[in-house]
């Protein structure tokens, strides 16, 4: 879980730059960005809080092998579900805020069973390892095209 926590540290350095945005790497601008991947950990650690153990069912999964082995998320390929697609204005508080609360969540999903999981809609049923695997991978994928954004 130590990467994700550097992940967020090096969101939060960023956001003073959460305007900057450049239409080739992406519609998105830099905050739009962070507030997504937050809001992606945000639910994602709520659902593996309230999940019960005793209704994991594994199951194979390709994309969850190649998304694992390959430690990347391939550029436009996928659609963000609704519910982690930031709907407010983003504003460095609000930006602030949901990486104080996302801090929070982190903290309680170190103090639960391996067996709390999270169904992803692609990857299926995930372990709390997994779980945190995916959350870092997803993170990191936001955050090169931060860096991509920033760097033009």
């Amino acid at each position: 879980m130590k990467n994700l926590e550097t992940l967020l540290d090096q969101f939060e350095s960023r956001i003073p730059l959460f305007a900057k945005e450049n239409s080739e790497i992406s519609k998105s601008n830099v905050g739009w960005h962070i507030e997504h991947s937050l809001l992606t950990i945000i639910g994602v650690t709520k659902v593996v809080l309230r999940s019960n153990p005793k209704d994991y069912k594994w199951k194979f999964k390709l994309s969850r092998i190649l998304i694992f082995t390959l430690g990347k998320i391939p550029r436009g390929k996928a659609k963000a579900p609704e519910v982690v697609v930031p709907k407010n204005d983003i504003t460095e508080t609000l930006l602030l805020s949901n990486i104080e609360l996302t801090r929070k969540l982190i903290l309680e999903l170190k103090s639960i069973s391996n067996d709390h999981y999270f169904e992803h809609p692609y990857l299926g049923k995930l372990k709390k390892k997994d779980t945190i695997r995916f959350l870092e991978i997803h993170t990191n994928h936001h955050l090169k095209i931060i860096e991509d954004i920033i760097k033009s």
